[in-house]
């Protein structure tokens, strides 16, 4: 007889510790997207123009990593020749992102593509061998502003 009270007891405090009761349960934090970013080609290559201009082709490939869709809300880049003079800055927010017709929004596990084709005149060919980019790409994921994802890129010189 007491063997059967004591497995009663044993029982009920163990349908106890497992209750479903919402208020008794540990909340888990959100999950939140991740992004890494990527420049292709890398290196850029300038290719020449007839004016005497450069044009840089490139794509900024934005993935979502984690699962979970996340929100673009920033976009910059940061040119450095010879590894420490600024030679351009450019940064976009979301409006301008869309503006320029590409979307903001990354799906949980997808990608974006944003094109570029910039002209710009070198006065000084040397700055060829020494120019870098950094892009940072900076995002939202369920309300909540993520960690940056960054990458640099080089540029050389084609025909």
């Amino acid at each position: 007889m007491h063997r059967g009270l004591f497995t009663a007891l044993v029982l009920l405090s163990l349908t106890h510790c497992a209750s479903t009761d919402p208020s008794s349960q540990v909340e888990q934090p959100a999950r939140r997207g991740s992004l890494t970013v990527e420049i292709e080609p890398n290196p850029i290559v300038a290719r020449t123009l007839p004016s005497g201009s450069f044009e840089f082709p490139f794509e900024i490939v934005v993935r979502e990593v984690s699962g979970v869709p996340v929100t673009v809300t920033e976009v910059s880049l940061e040119v450095v020749a010879f590894g420490a003079l600024t030679v351009h800055s450019e940064r976009f927010g979301p409006e301008e992102i869309r503006r320029r017709g590409f979307p903001t929004e990354v799906p949980a596990g997808g990608e974006l593509r944003y094109r570029f084709q910039p002209r710009r005149k070198v006065d000084d060919d040397r700055l060829f061998g020494g120019v870098s980019a950094e892009v940072t790409i900076r995002g939202t994921s369920q309300g909540t502003e993520i960690e940056p994802a960054r990458t640099s890129v080089t540029v050389t010189r084609g025909g």
